[in-house]
């Protein structure tokens, strides 16, 4: 069979490339496509099924405040981490000030820090009976709260505060790698036109960066939907929270769907502004040449604000959860309790590990399928298969326990019809289900990354490997993967770590008494123990360090010809 190849399109023989039956690379698309999408499905399925007539009682009492109360997070975090992503990354870029190398990779610190970690740490420090307050009445001779004011921590406010600390490294990181890219002769230009640094940042630059940055804000409103530890911790009822408390207090699934429906929504409209903001929107270089960026030298008092202003965003976010966590796992110290959550981490490892490696797998499945056979269709089912990255683990969960459910009851009837033998629960409330939910919430990222990848390999390095006589699952292994193995382990990385703060879809999917690292710490951080779950803590963020080093690199590598 000869083999013809075109620069713009993929590989094809002289079969019809439709051939599903007949070709494994479609038929894995297909079933890692379907599998993944079957959890949204089963959510949209579950809000329009009749069943009790909750949705009116919803609609009455709680809902709007629902509504209002996540609105209002999301306007928080969105603005936060805008005005403090931008800023920092403007100042570490452009600008010259005491500090600004450490702060490169510094800034991208908090993004270790779980945001339901530093709420903890925080309501331990700010509360009625925590230090601070105590300070304040011991310096003043206040007696109680009513002799004074002191902002609430476990509130709307409080919350924004937390997430827009741990969130804004999204948009630092993509409006740091917009302004690395982009060409100095516009800025020379507008410099020339007699427009300060400030004026150009905001008439030129900033725009340039756009789309950068909102898919950076994207990102972090997601996460902020995403949230439960700290919502729940702080009491902020947001959809989130009313999907387990309908679902665990109400024992209602399908009042948990519609709710879980309704915050669908709110993730399809981030998903298409940000798809919106960045229409038709392409930007090139003028020239050639690759010029160093410009550096504005900051002095007095322009650089001491600079450098508090990034150091006091890193000690907030990272650095003084960092040293109290250390010191109450100093103080609270228990052999017996340190080898209890060694074994959690353990739980935490193994399912991480499992989800990296079926995430890796599926993602070079089609990302390969669709580079090969192109086409509309597996195009778009990698687009659907991605899109559970977007979708907050609450709704993923209460999709996945509906499917392996439907699942577990028919291979139970087909069991007790045809052998007489009950099979039970072979996927529901296992290490299954969370792995399944884990692959489903995670695949975008690594399909994402697979293809970065991918992407840099030429097609005609196909096109010699299949004239050679090798076929498409031998040129995968033998041509693109050792080519590619910086990005398949990025990807399982990048899972790995988001797996281990994974917090809502473990605690609804997980065994019974089956603990992992952010479970453990939730409950007992929950107890008002954070001084026993300060050990478990750390270990999450020393694993969620790994890919801030590798993002930090990443960066510093992104302009061609500029020197680190």
């Amino acid at each position: 069979m000869t083999v013809q190849r075109t620069m713009a399109g993929p590989i094809r023989g002289r079969r019809s490339p439709w051939r599903p039956w007949r070709d494994g690379w479609t038929v894995g698309t297909l079933l890692v496509g379907g599998l993944a999408v079957s959890p949204i499905l089963a959510v949209t399925y579950l809000a329009f099924t009749p069943g009790d007539d909750i949705w009116r009682h919803l609609a009455a009492t709680v809902l709007p405040g629902y509504i209002a109360t996540t609105l209002q997070l999301m306007a928080g975090v969105g603005a936060g981490t805008l005005l403090i992503g931008v800023a920092a990354a403007w100042l570490v870029t452009m600008c010259r000030f005491p500090g600004r190398r450490i702060f490169e990779w510094g800034m991208l610190l908090p993004m270790a820090m779980p945001a339901y970690v530093i709420a903890y740490v925080y309501t331990d420090i700010l509360e009625y009976a925590g230090p601070v307050q105590g300070l304040l009445r011991d310096l003043f001779g206040w007696s109680g709260r009513r002799d004074y004011w002191f902002p609430e921590i476990r509130s709307v406010g409080g919350a924004t505060a937390m997430l827009t600390l741990v969130l804004y490294p999204y948009v630092y990181l993509l409006a740091r790698a917009a302004f690395l890219a982009q060409s100095v002769g516009v800025l020379e230009a507008s410099r020339s036109l007699g427009r300060g640094p400030w004026r150009s940042f905001f008439t030129v630059a900033l725009p340039l960066a756009r789309p950068g940055i909102v898919i950076g804000i994207s990102f972090a409103l997601m996460e902020t939907l995403n949230d439960f530890g700290t919502v729940d911790f702080f009491a902020v009822n947001t959809f989130t929270q009313g999907i387990f408390d309908v679902w665990m207090n109400m024992n209602n699934i399908a009042g948990a769907a519609q709710l879980a429906s309704i915050l669908l929504l709110f993730v399809a409209v981030v998903v298409l502004s940000e798809r919106y903001a960045r229409r038709k929107q392409r930007f090139h270089h003028t020239g050639g040449k690759i010029q160093p960026l410009p550096a504005y030298p900051l002095h007095s008092g322009r650089a001491v604000l600079a450098t508090a202003f990034c150091a006091a965003t890193v000690l907030l976010g990272f650095g003084l959860p960092t040293l109290v966590l250390l010191a109450y796992a100093w103080r609270y110290f228990d052999p017996a309790l340190a080898m209890e959550i060694l074994g959690y981490a353990g739980n935490s490892v193994q399912l991480s590990a499992l989800a990296g490696v079926l995430a890796v797998l599926a993602a070079i499945v089609i990302a390969y399928s669709v580079r090969i056979k192109g086409g509309l269709l597996l195009k778009a089912v990698g687009r659907l298969a991605a899109f559970g990255y977007a979708v907050p683990g609450a709704v993923l969960a209460v999709g996945v326990l509906y499917c392996l459910g439907q699942l577990d009851n028919g291979l139970d009837g087909v069991m007790r019809d045809r052998f007489g033998v009950s099979t039970g629960l072979l996927f529901s409330g296992t290490i299954a289900a969370v792995s399944f939910g884990y692959l489903v919430r995670f695949l975008g990222l690594s399909l994402g990354t697979v293809e970065a990848g991918l992407g840099k390999i030429t097609l005609g390095m196909d096109g010699a490997s299949r004239s050679l006589g090798r076929g498409a699952a031998a040129t995968m292994r033998l041509v693109h993967l050792p080519l590619m193995r910086g990005s398949v382990l990025t990807a399982g990385l990048l899972v790995f770590v988001d797996c281990m703060k994974e917090l809502p879809m473990t605690i609804i999917l997980r065994p019974f008494n089956f603990q992992t690292l952010a479970t453990f710490v939730h409950q007992y951080a929950s107890d008002e123990q954070l001084g026993e779950a300060a050990l478990a803590a750390l270990s999450i963020v020393a694993v969620g360090i790994l890919p801030v080093v590798l993002l930090s690199l990443v960066i510093a590598k992104s302009r061609p010809g500029e020197v680190p």
